[in-house]
């Protein structure tokens, strides 16, 4: 075990994230990092695109879109963007999705439902199968499936919710976005065919991947740092983080590394938010000195400033090379 400083461990957890410049490619990046997690939240970008771009700086955002659904190097599930290498482990958690035999209680209600909707289920993998890939609206029935109460996200609508079980369960996969939407087909003519890894196995390598990917752990001996990434000076280099940026997307361990306190505040009524709706930290070297708010107005090409907290000396250097990304043709500062 390898037990470093504070300073160290944010140095290595900087480098581990590839926020110390070293960054070079979209699919080089996505691997380093492990996932890239999905959000229709587009305040400035989706997370899945302003992730890449605090490490990239300026790069295609239809890169990304090509090694998922063209090339196939890249998979989404559940709301997450995996190397395709992957794939392995992540059907062992599609296999175990709930059916752990714990009897929790989401898991009850999900066995239920597909229970009680066996025929819709069949009636879909069939349309599929025929017409796929298909939208959700396109699979509607005269005889939708049954579902003792709204779903939070979903609401009424059960078509989506049913897809969602099965895209999780590893039967049905997103194979591609038709304005916007997701297009559904067969799995099983989406996925390569891979080696079958055990649960426990899965975990495991998962876990380890992630540890090389965050690069330092909090135990109970202090921060132990992965024996691959290293310790050393890390670059004057600033950005902005994205909410979802592993590297400050565990709160309370972002506050223990790097002494900030961070909350997404979307969720928050406005008076009583301490910043703002959707508040990005800002990187130096291997410290977080600030926070700012921009918005991104795509009919006008303006990046507004709405806000700005801490040391934002090197903010503007920041925001025009986020601005360079979005397209602005402008930034205006507003009160």
């Amino acid at each position: 075990m390898r037990i470093v400083s504070p300073e160290e461990a944010r140095r290595i957890a900087v480098r581990a994230q590839l926020l110390d410049g070293s960054a070079r490619g979209v699919l080089a990046t996505v691997r380093r990092l492990g996932v890239l997690q999905i959000d229709p939240i587009a305040t400035v970008a989706p997370p899945q695109y302003l992730v890449l771009w605090s490490r990239l700086g300026t790069y295609d955002t239809r890169e990304l879109d090509r090694l998922i659904w063209n090339e196939r190097k890249l998979v989404e599930w559940d709301a997450h963007i995996w190397p395709m290498e992957e794939l392995p482990l992540l059907r062992a958690r599609m296999r175990r999705w709930g059916r752990t035999g714990k009897h929790l209680a989401w898991e009850k209600r999900v066995r239920e439902f597909m229970k009680q909707n066996a025929a819709f289920r069949r009636y879909l993998l069939r349309e599929l199968e025929l017409n796929g890939p298909m939208l959700s609206r396109e699979l509607e029935h005269d005889s939708p499936p049954r579902y003792a109460q709204k779903h939070r996200w979903y609401g009424s609508r059960q078509v989506p919710l049913i897809l969602d079980i099965l895209y999780r369960q590893g039967t049905v996969a997103i194979v591609g976005r038709r304005d916007g939407q997701r297009l559904w087909d067969l799995a099983e003519r989406w996925y390569p065919e891979t080696e079958t890894v055990p649960w426990r196995e899965a975990e495991r390598l998962l876990e380890e991947k992630r540890f090389r990917a965050l690069g330092v752990r909090r135990t109970t001996k202090g921060w132990e740092a992965h024996p691959d990434v290293s310790s050393d000076e890390v670059p004057e280099r600033v950005t902005l983080l994205s909410p979802f940026d592993r590297l400050v997307y565990d709160r309370t361990r972002a506050e223990n590394l790097f002494g900030f306190r961070y909350r997404l505040e979307m969720y928050v009524p406005k008076a009583k938010r301490e910043y703002g709706y959707y508040v990005l930290p800002l990187l130096v070297g291997d410290q977080v000195v600030g926070r700012a708010e921009p918005r991104f107005d795509r009919k006008t090409k303006t990046l507004e400033l709405l806000g700005a907290w801490g040391d934002t000396s090197r903010l503007d250097e920041a925001l025009g090379g986020l601005a360079e990304w979005l397209g602005a043709e402008r930034i205006e500062a507003r009160n």
